[in-house]
């Protein structure tokens, strides 16, 4: 069974999910540490648990999502899994923290392979299952894992809401009808967990998600 850990970082409250099985293998998705705390909080928990990380992946690449992407690759050597299509359109990690009026530097990390729709990620006893779901952004993905019955949708829906579009490749029919055809197609019961707030489930967005 897969261990969901979530961290709540950055000045975004942008959730970061560590998954683990009984073997201690781990996938992180959406490394959002940004400050030197977040980053011990969540290397602390990886030593603590006796990890071995396995793969950094990326529901997509927008900037508060990729904030610890340069920490996790200084110190387990991993570097980012995300689809093509946000590397091509999206603008790099600095220029859009200074459309944010972010100051820092985010130092970019070349992605190390590019994630498909159907593809599966292993990580110890345990699958995840890659599908595409853009809108939000052009390469936007979602990490589903049928067994445990959950997935982990990043920006594309949220408790009672959807994804932003007014960024860069948002588009706001594109994202409805991947909600839909992705995500709402899931057994009613799976858990999902957004990249911020709350997690929620299919059965309640299908019914009470305003904009769906």
């Amino acid at each position: 069974m897969i261990t969901v850990k979530a961290f709540e970082f950055n000045y975004f409250s942008v959730n970061t999910y560590l998954l683990h099985d009984e073997t201690g293998e781990a996938v992180l998705i959406d490394c959002g540490c940004f400050r030197k705390e977040e980053e011990t909080e969540l290397s602390d928990y990886v030593t603590a648990h006796n990890l071995n990380l396995k793969h950094l992946l990326c529901t997509h690449l927008h900037l508060d999502h990729v904030f610890g992407n340069e920490f996790v690759y200084r110190t387990y050597g991993l570097r980012p899994e995300a689809h093509k299509a946000d590397v091509e359109t999206l603008p790099s990690p600095q220029e859009q923290a200074r459309f944010f009026g972010i100051q820092d530097e985010v130092k970019p990390i070349t992605i190390a392979h590019y994630l498909v729709g159907g593809e599966i990620i292993s990580f110890g006893k345990s699958e995840l299952q890659v599908r595409l779901v853009p809108g939000h952004s052009p390469g936007s993905l979602l990490f589903y894992n049928k067994k445990d019955g959950f997935a982990i949708v990043g920006d594309a829906v949220f408790r009672g809401s959807i994804g932003r579009t007014d960024l860069w490749g948002g588009n706001h029919d594109v994202l409805l009808a991947a909600i839909k055809d992705k995500i709402l197609s899931l057994p009613d019961e799976t858990i999902l967990y957004p990249g911020h707030g709350p997690a929620t489930d299919v059965v309640e967005e299908s019914l009470n998600n305003p904009f769906l």
